[in-house]
């Protein structure tokens, strides 16, 4: 689950955090990384467990509208197909997320507010209440419903998003990157696999590991080679005045660029440009763009670079 995209940002934001707070040393450093990169694999699992704790909550509601004194017919005799669904009755089973859940201790059950409010928006919905009344009944259809409703309602959530970030730190710009996960998930599954379907990995493969640990560690090591760069190629620019998270984001894409003869420029200068632009100030975007391609180019005329 742990991408390249998640890998540039997260040692982006701890190198900046080594410089900003002295005292931990580099191994220290190098640990916080995959700390947040496991936090942000935990938010995955997290997620995908709130689809389920909807569905209980659901449920608690029925059962809650049948003990009324004066029930209505729709209360003795409610549409249960929403808390049937097969796809998530297959999640909630699923073994590796059971493990978690147990591991972690992480539920939504102190959330009954959030619970509540994303439920009744839920049912107000057009996609809920075509599910409702449709007349056919499939596992894929199951499956579609929840991919409809996690893009409407869980996706894009301030509210959501305000109280993950009281629950950790780490969870502050992981969610959009980890919501696209959730999705791909969903589109994943299979009812053949039963509680056995896999969840993505927490990483696709080593090499993403490796190349998490020798970013930052090429991004630490050679940081005065890669200012003396920024330096002499910003001829209209006092170093000192930079955005500090310009300079880092910079440090870190000269540690791609100079180190991963693999990765595409193109790539490395894109996705940097991209960090700057959500990250640092509203002009940083263009100007790590231009800076980056004066610096590349120059790396290309002493053969510092392939590419």
């Amino acid at each position: 689950m742990i991408n390249r995209v998640l890998i540039r940002l997260k040692v982006v934001q701890i190198v900046y955090a080594y410089y900003k707070n002295s005292g931990k040393t580099i191994k220290a450093t190098e640990d916080e990384v995959f700390f947040s990169l496991s936090k942000a694999y935990d938010l995955y699992n997290y997620m995908l467990l709130l689809m389920v704790g909807i569905t209980h909550y659901a449920t608690d509601r029925i059962s809650f509208l049948s003990m009324k004194i004066r029930p209505t017919e729709s209360d003795r005799n409610p549409n249960l197909k929403f808390v049937n669904n097969r796809f998530i009755a297959q999640l909630e089973s699923n073994e590796q997320l059971a493990k978690f859940a147990e591991k972690s201790k992480l539920n939504w059950v102190d959330n009954s507010d959030l619970l509540r409010r994303l439920l009744d928006s839920i049912e107000e919905s057009d996609i809920y209440k075509e599910y409702m009344a449709s007349e056919t009944s499939s596992y894929e259809e199951d499956k579609e419903v929840w991919r409809k409703l996690y893009k409407a309602f869980i996706f894009d959530n301030e509210e959501l998003d305000s109280l993950l970030e009281e629950q950790s730190l780490y969870w502050n710009d992981d969610k959009s990157i980890v919501d696209s996960f959730v999705l791909k998930t969903i589109k994943r599954f299979e009812e053949k696999n039963g509680a056995a379907q896999q969840l993505l990995p927490e990483y696709k493969d080593v090499a993403d590991m490796e190349f998490a640990r020798k970013l930052f560690r090429n991004a630490i090591a050679n940081a005065d080679q890669y200012r003396e760069l920024m330096g002499t190629s910003s001829k209209n620019w006092d170093m000192s005045r930079l955005a500090f998270m310009d300079v880092v984001i910079m440090q870190v894409a000269l540690a791609e660029i100079m180190s991963f003869d693999d990765v595409p420029l193109s790539v490395t200068l894109n996705e940097y440009v991209e960090i700057a632009k959500h990250y640092s100030t509203v002009k940083s975007g263009s100007f790590v763009n231009g800076m980056l391609d004066t610096i590349t180019k120059r790396l290309r005329q002493e053969n510092k670079i392939n590419k």
